[in-house]
């Protein structure tokens, strides 16, 4: 028999939640003309994992093993390319953003690229549930003569299990410096009813899926006229609206789409004909 004590429990302030800390870091070396890993750090829900590949160019894959972010939530990714490597960072799966108790979950990717390298940055899109919260933040330092290829999609809303997403609020900043001057800056911000905000022309003609993808080189505009036609040759399928523009050793391609399914078919499409070779295998799972 237990004797019943007279400890006393208040429930005036509820417990507090558990909250993802999570950061990850992977950079890559040049070793004798191929790319090879240089340094790997990962803690709490934030994984990267080297899947074997068959040519020169390493990928690295992020897992968040908390299946999302919430409210509260902020995980960092940083991703290195020292001297004249190539290497390619994606993501094993679309993120997901639900619904926030309170606060922002915020993700941070941070990316170098040192003199003569190449990195591509290529997530799968995130996805924003109704009442979601989500600061996203990407920034890069490039040496003079490095590349940078970077992608960004985000899908509100799942149309195929009939979600209709009422509220939400995102903020998607982009800061991109080139030997430390700032050369790219963009912020994209959602703060209430989605389908309202995205319906005017001006912003995505009430389109629900969008992307931005940016080619930081050297010579950019000298591939402008190969970037829109593979755009061309991508969405000619797709019921999406996709544009490319060049300037000042940048180029940026927008996208937008009614259906997830047409912006990622469109999205594969395009990067498999504008960089000439497969995405990781992660993309077609």
């Amino acid at each position: 028999m237990y004797q019943a004590g007279n400890a006393s429990i208040s429930f005036a302030k509820p417990p507090r939640l558990q909250r993802t800390r999570a950061h990850a870091r992977v950079v890559f070396k040049n070793v004798n003309g191929r790319a090879a890993l240089d340094e790997l750090y990962q803690s709490g829900s934030a994984k990267i994992r080297l899947p074997r590949v068959y040519d020169q160019i390493p990928v690295g894959v992020i897992i968040n093993t908390s299946g999302g972010v919430t409210g509260g939530d902020r995980l960092v990714y940083e991703a290195r390319a020292r001297e004249q490597t190539h290497a390619i960072v994606a993501s094993q799966t679309a993120e997901r953003a639900y619904r926030s108790p309170g606060g922002s979950g915020e993700i941070a990717s941070r990316l170098t690229v040192e003199k003569g390298a190449f990195l591509e940055w290529l997530p799968q899109e995130a996805i924003l549930f109704d009442h979601s919260s989500l600061t996203r933040t990407l920034s890069a330092d490039l040496a003079e003569d490095a590349r940078l290829l970077a992608i960004e999609s985000v899908v509100i809303g799942r149309t195929a299990m009939r979600e209709t997403v009422r509220q939400l609020s995102f903020a998607d900043r982009w800061r991109i410096r080139r030997n430390g001057r700032l050369v790219f800056a963009d912020d994209i911000r959602l703060n209430g009813d989605p389908a309202r905000i995205l319906k005017g022309t001006a912003t995505a003609s009430g389109a629900h899926c969008f992307a931005t993808l940016l080619d930081c080189r050297p010579d950019a505009e000298d591939h402008l006229q190969s970037a829109r036609s593979a755009l061309q040759a991508a969405t000619k399928d797709c019921k999406i609206t996709a544009a490319a523009s060049a300037w000042n050793d940048i180029l940026v391609a927008r996208f937008i789409a009614h259906d997830s399914r047409h912006l990622k078919s469109a999205l594969m499409a395009f990067l498999e004909r504008y960089r000439n070779r497969p995405l990781p295998r992660v993309w077609y799972c």
